[in-house]
C-alpha cells in the first residue's frame, strides 16, 4: 500500500507540467488594449515574498521554465509602466542566480503578459511568453496567479509580491 502511494506521488510529480499560460505572442484571442491604471499601480520595485499552490510539499513547479518555484522567493522585480520594460533577478542563495530584462503589460482582461528576454534581445523577436492573472492589487502588494496541470487537474500557483522599500 505504501509503495503504491509513493509511486502515485512520483507519477504526479512527473506529470505536473506547465499549463497553457505559456503563449505565443501571435495569439489572436488576446486583447491588445492595456489596463493602464493597473500598470501604473505596479510601477516600481517589488520583491516576490511567497509562492503557494496545493500539494507544494509533494510537487515541484518549474516557474517560467527557469527554476523551481521556491527559487523565486526573494527575487526582485522592477516594472516601468511607461515603456512596459523592467528586470527580474533570482537571488536565493540555495538556487542558481539569474537576472534578465523583461517586457510586461496588463491587458484589459486582467492578464499580466510577461516576456523574459536574453541580454540584448528585442521583445519583438521573443515569440513565447507567459499569461498570469493579476489579483489583489494594492499600494503595497499584489499577486500573479498561474495555472498548472497536475494529473489532469488545473491548480493555481500564486506568486505574492510586496513593494520594496
Amino acid at each position: 500500500m505504501k509503495k503504491s502511494i509513493f509511486i502515485c506521488l512520483i507519477a504526479v510529480m512527473f506529470f505536473a507540467c506547465k499549463s497553457a499560460s505559456s503563449t505565443a505572442s501571435t495569439d489572436t484571442t488576446l486583447s491588445t488594449k492595456l489596463d493602464k491604471s493597473t500598470q501604473v499601480a505596479l510601477k516600481g520595485n517589488w520583491v516576490l515574498t511567497n509562492v503557494s499552490y496545493p500539494g507544494s510539499d509533494y510537487i515541484k513547479v518549474n516557474s517560467f521554465d527557469l527554476a523551481d518555484s521556491k527559487c523565486f522567493i526573494g527575487s526582485t522585480w522592477s516594472f516601468v509602466s511607461n515603456n512596459n520594460k523592467g528586470t527580474m533577478a533570482l537571488t536565493s542563495p540555495s538556487c542558481t542566480a539569474f537576472s534578465s530584462p523583461i517586457v510586461w503589460s496588463i491587458n484589459n482582461q486582467g492578464l499580466f503578459v510577461l516576456k523574459i528576454l536574453d541580454a540584448g534581445e528585442k521583445a519583438k523577436k521573443v515569440r513565447d511568453g507567459y499569461l498570469l492573472k493579476v489579483s489583489g492589487v494594492t499600494e503595497s502588494s499584489f499577486q500573479l496567479i498561474d495555472n498548472i496541470n497536475v494529473g489532469g487537474q488545473v491548480k493555481d500557483v500564486t506568486y505574492q509580491f510586496q513593494r520594496a522599500n
